[in-house]
């Protein structure tokens, strides 16, 4: 297992009690294999981390798109949360190298499998709740998930909205829409881009985004429901 200090430098978080990460780390086959280790098993901290990531993600979800439904908003959340999303997330952070794993699921990858990865990532949400509070983990969660919802988007709402967009005027009247980079705000770490879609001289619908291709997703996504209202 790698050291716990590089870890929370991965994190982008010092705990104040490092044990709790390290609890975080620890998979059931280890205990198996070592049954006098001083910590319990990582399940307890993923129960906690499961519904804190749910809340997040809801509240996220929530703030960032005040005109779609609930049942988008279910579905969206349900794309964010899903194990494959929360292993690529681990595996973006590295999770695996740190993780207490046995001697079998070690040599058999565990530390790669997406089952293990995401209920290790949940597991770190509930020790960061515990040790910094809802406040820090909403700020490391919202850091992970962002740059997950386009893809999240695509696979719960069933579109790329720039390609339906450009499909849609390019039949309408034979041009491509134009992207247009109106404003870019916030801190350096956490840049937040606006993007304008217009078609000749017109815009059709602005979006926000931590990247331009998110922006402009969004700004796709307005666009095509103002085209859809004037039907």
């Amino acid at each position: 297992m790698e050291d716990l200090q590089l870890l929370q430098e991965k994190l982008g978080i010092d705990f104040a009690d490092p044990v709790l990460l390290e609890q975080s780390l620890v998979h059931r086959s280890f205990l198996n294999e070592n049954p006098g280790f001083h910590l319990s098993s990582n399940e307890r901290l993923e129960f906690l981390g499961d519904a804190i990531l749910g809340f997040v993600a809801a509240e996220f979800l929530y703030t960032r798109f005040s005109d779609i439904s609930e049942g988008q908003l279910t579905g969206l959340r349900a794309a964010l949360v899903r194990t494959e999303t929360l292993a690529r997330i681990g595996r973006r952070l590295k999770l695996g190298i740190h993780l207490f794993l046995g001697k079998g699921e070690q040599a058999s990858g565990g530390g790669e499998r997406p089952l293990i990865l995401a209920s290790a990532f949940e597991a770190v949400v509930g020790a960061i709740y515990l040790d910094r509070g809802l406040e820090t983990v909403r700020r490391f969660l919202i850091e992970q998930l962002d740059p997950e919802l386009d893809r999240a988007m695509r696979l719960k709402l069933g579109k790329d909205f720039k390609s339906t967009l450009q499909e849609l005027i390019q039949g309408r009247w034979q041009i491509t829409p134009e992207y247009e980079t109106v404003a870019v705000g916030g801190p350096d770490h956490a840049r937040e881009f606006t993007v304008g879609v217009r078609v000749g001289a017109r815009v059709l619908g602005e979006g926000r985004g931590r990247n331009k291709r998110q922006a402009e997703q969004e700004a796709a996504r307005r666009a095509l429901e103002t085209l859809a209202a004037e039907e």
